[in-house]
């Protein structure tokens, strides 16, 4: 029987010195092939609102469609955590709102959901959350949902004050009850005091060697979005040629006659051929 990650598991491994790996998953075939080769944590991260929707930024996505995606990325996973980002304003109006998409993304396939920020009522949701056994993933740093008053993509934590300031935070997030915190876009040095000051385990989008965990966007990781790279994200593969390549030569063979070839059709037996060749003869004397 294969063993499912959870909290639990995040938190020994962090304990323990090690490492975990998250990956972003949209779809029931990547997810599949993830889960298999090992990935620990898959979020369906509101980045899809971009690299598979192709809105402008992440605030465009609603829970309609998170919930699509939720669904078919949760039928093909049996050992990875499967985490929901929570969309932008889905839990940002009033608490009982926020619990009911929550629980919906649970009902719908989610382990554990990412909340973004940090206020007074933010953490109020966390603890709502926790206590109706759904398991929350902070996030702080850069803060996508966040984009218009942060300014624009911009580094977070580049002074003492500063990291002290997201290291207050990420005690709140910890107190309030999260399993995990997100670094996203940090100084390395900066999330390692922040890491090294926590008890449950940081995840890094961006913020170096220090956290126990590392996340990256899949569409990046294998090359396939290609409007933007941002500098954390290493390339693993080329899909976006690979997938070129492929249509080019799909696109060349049709237009060729090269496809379908006599073995990709299929064929009538000789009693059917004689039957169908009866049906043609009937059908022309009427």
């Amino acid at each position: 029987m294969i063993k499912k990650v959870s909290v639990n598991t995040i938190q020994k491994i962090k304990d323990n010195g090690e490492k975990f790996s998250v990956l972003t998953a949209y779809d029931y075939s990547t997810a599949k092939y993830f889960d298999e080769a090992g990935i620990d944590i898959i979020l369906i991260g509101d980045s899809l609102a971009m690299v598979a929707l192709g809105y402008d930024t992440t605030h465009q996505i609603g829970v309609e469609e998170m919930s699509i995606f939720t669904k078919a990325v949760a039928r093909g996973v049996n050992r990875a955590m499967v985490v929901t980002d929570m969309p932008f304003m889905s839990y940002n109006i009033d608490v009982e709102s926020a619990l009911t998409n929550v629980c919906n993304m649970v009902k719908f396939g989610a382990n554990a959901v990412k909340i973004e920020g940090c206020s007074d009522y933010i953490l109020n949701v966390i603890r709502r959350c926790v206590e109706s056994g759904v398991p929350v993933m902070g996030h702080l740093g850069f803060t996508p949902q966040f984009l218009n008053t942060i300014g624009g993509y911009n580094i977070q934590g580049k002074s003492y004050d500063a990291t002290l300031s997201i290291l207050d935070q990420a005690r709140k997030l910890e107190d309030a009850g999260v399993f995990s915190i997100v670094l996203e876009m940090v100084p390395e040095e900066s999330a390692q005091y922040i890491s090294e000051n926590l008890r449950v385990p940081t995840i890094s989008c961006g913020a170096g060697r220090y956290c126990a965990g590392q996340v990256m966007v899949s569409d990046d990781m294998l090359g396939k979005f290609s409007d933007f790279k941002p500098k954390f994200a290493r390339k693993y593969g080329d899909m976006k040629s690979l997938i070129l390549d492929c249509a080019r030569k799909y696109d060349y063979d049709v237009k060729h006659g090269n496809y379908p070839s006599a073995e990709e059709v299929f064929n009538l037996s000789e009693d059917e051929l004689k039957q169908l060749n009866l049906h043609r003869v009937v059908k022309n004397s009427l």
